[in-house]
């Protein structure tokens, strides 16, 4: 089977008392936790997938792009095509909000939301991509963002 390369933008929206907002998604491998967004489009930019894809996911207005926080590549089954997926994770600070989907096709593959606290990151035993979620989360708080070379996270589905 062929390998398509994509490359998309994700979001770890991030409240001041250190919530995260995760979709419950099933592309047709189980149930994931991920973080919004999405894949990048012939001459978009990453700030630019970023306000498309919280916008058809979660009807959430980007204001500005916060800092790249982490970096995943992951290889994947969807609709019976193989992908090798580069993800980007950038931070955003926000109050907490109700996502309300904007996009038809998203509705269907989003199943649920939940802010996650960082204690149930830390303790949570379902599919959660990034893995390292809580400890990105940590490290900001603790250090900012990153100064030096991103870490890539791999994994396969």
């Amino acid at each position: 089977m062929r390998i398509i390369d994509r490359q998309a933008m994700r979001a770890i929206l991030l409240t001041p008392d250190d919530r995260v907002l995760m979709m419950r998604v099933d592309y047709g491998t189980g149930d994931w936790w991920i973080t919004p967004g999405g894949g990048t489009e012939p001459g978009e930019t990453p700030e630019a997938t970023l306000r498309r894809e919280l916008h058809e996911e979660l009807g959430f207005a980007l204001a500005a792009s916060g800092p790249l926080v982490w970096r995943r590549q992951v290889l994947m089954t969807f609709q019976n095509r193989r992908w090798r997926q580069s993800e980007d994770y950038f931070l955003i600070e926000t109050p907490a909000f109700q996502p309300v989907i904007q996009d038809a096709p998203e509705s269907g593959r989003i199943l649920e939301f939940r802010w996650w606290s960082l204690p149930a990151l830390h303790g949570c035993a379902e599919r959660m991509a990034p893995a390292a979620l809580a400890r990105i989360i940590t490290d900001y708080r603790e250090n900012g963002p990153p100064t030096g070379p991103l870490e890539i996270e791999t994994g396969a589905d």
